[in-house]
């Protein structure tokens, strides 16, 4: 940077001074020093804007850092602002690095107060609020219900009252607070009563931290490393997976009571499970418009198969037994497994019905995503090729030939679909409806 002529153009600024003081014509800039305050310039440019400089000699090397705008500093502010300048350039320390390490100041004295004041809790419903949108219903849910309130009235039972959620203690801590120790000590009374819940919270908690630490006006606010520790980490329950399945000689005994279920919609909905392999909410977002009985098919929107994706869908056969299930179904609104209680109109948590029917077919343990789990084993009693299986139950294709090269027509399913269904009947000792065209019939087995 050219050293400025500061031997001419030199005066005492005054308000009148600073405030008649232009760029000359024909040039890009002009500066206007200080008598009273070495170092100190107006620098005007031919735009019109003007701001307050300070120039020095440092190490052989013209340097300059910017003070402020004219209209934001007065004559007596702008020349306090060069004398520390001047003090700094004494010791070889340049403008611009001054202005550096007081703006590192600032900013960290800004996240300290910010770390006082700002609490878990706000940073968690930003952190929801900015990423919902690429989020299923059932995370978004998930999140909701890790801050649940206590004692609130429950809405889908008159009288029953709400149970804290799992990261309920935490969320009134303020940043500045939260430390490894209270993560520990959180974990392990969770752990206590609900681990598996807790694991997954754990998840939840850090995915938002790691997200905070990634936003601007809360950078430098945590240091994750220090939040999970080897003793946090270690309270973390591992939870092994599940390995829930029903086995043939179970189907009886599940059909006969899951059928007796007093709720249709629910006793539809328990069978839909087993005999699609569909996932719970795939099922329970089931519209009447994705059935169609005239030709015996049915589309699923399929879950988000990457980060980030948007889910699809896929279409499956609707096959006989499963056709004269869901064309009896009551029709409240627009949902194929609705409830006229519920805020959604659609069915949301069908276990409470599901357990003394498991209970009472002596087949304890069962989940609803083990009748996911049921379909895939199953299938392999009729050699069901693997990849029709991965198809209907909407499984992200692994090798290339099932990516790029294998999309099987809907016939080719109904195919093994319907003979899948027909056996499952068969070891129940249910009648099989036959569906030809949109007319349903039942035909016994022999």
């Amino acid at each position: 940077m050219a050293k400025a002529n500061s031997t001419t153009n030199k005066v005492n600024f005054t308000a009148g001074r600073v405030a008649s003081f232009k760029c000359e014509e024909g040039k890009k800039e002009s500066f206007l020093w200080d008598d009273d305050c070495k170092g100190l310039a107006i620098r005007a440019f031919a735009s019109g804007k003007k701001t307050y400089v300070f120039q020095a000699w440092i190490n052989g090397k013209t340097r300059r850092g910017v003070i402020g705008p004219v209209d934001a500093f007065d004559i007596d502010q702008a020349r306090a602002a060069a004398r520390e300048f001047q003090t700094k350039a004494k010791e070889y320390i340049s403008p611009a690095k001054v202005k550096r390490e007081k703006a590192a100041k600032e900013l960290a004295e800004e996240q300290e107060e910010l770390r006082g004041t700002i609490k878990l809790k706000q940073v968690w419903l930003e952190y929801i609020e900015a990423n919902k949108g690429r989020w299923g219903e059932k995370h978004y849910k998930d999140h909701i219900k890790a801050i649940q309130e206590p004692n609130q009235p429950w809405a889908r039972g008159k009288g029953r009252l709400t149970k804290a959620g799992c990261l309920y203690p935490l969320i009134s801590l303020k940043l500045k607070d939260l430390s490894a120790k209270k993560i520990e000590a959180w974990l392990k009374k969770e752990n206590a009563t609900r681990a598996g819940v807790a694991a997954q919270t754990y998840r939840l908690l850090f995915a938002c931290l790691n997200w905070c630490t990634e936003q601007e006006k809360y950078t430098g606010l945590l240091d994750i490393t220090k939040l999970k520790t080897k003793d946090v980490k270690s309270t973390v329950v591992k939870l092994k997976s599940r390995t829930d399945t029903l086995q043939k000689e179970q189907l009886p005994a599940f059909f006969k009571y899951v059928r007796q279920i007093q709720n249709p919609v629910i006793s539809a909905y328990v069978q839909t499970l087993l005999l699609t392999g569909a996932r719970r909410n795939e099922l329970t977002s089931l519209k009447w418009t994705e059935l169609d009985f005239q030709w015996s098919s049915m589309t699923i929107r399929d879950k988000a198969t990457s980060k980030g994706a948007e889910a699809g869908s896929r279409v499956i056969p609707l096959t006989p037994y499963l056709a004269s299930l869901l064309i009896n179904l009551p029709r409240r609104n627009e949902w194929v497994f609705s409830t006229p209680t519920g805020s959604s109109g659609k069915l949301t948590d069908p276990r409470k019905s599901l357990e003394p029917a498991l209970l009472a077919a002596g087949i304890e343990g069962l989940t609803l995503h083990g009748l996911r789990r049921s379909f895939s084993n199953l299938s392999e009693w009729v050699e069901i090729p693997t990849g029709v299986v991965a198809q209907i139950m909407g499984h992200k294709p692994s090798a290339t030939a099932e990516k790029h090269y294998k999309q099987r027509p809907l016939d080719l399913l109904r195919k093994w679909h319907t003979t899948l269904e027909a056996w499952i009947l068969e070891q129940a000792d249910i009648a099989i409806p036959e569906l030809k065209g949109p007319m349903l019939k039942i035909v016994e087995v022999e």
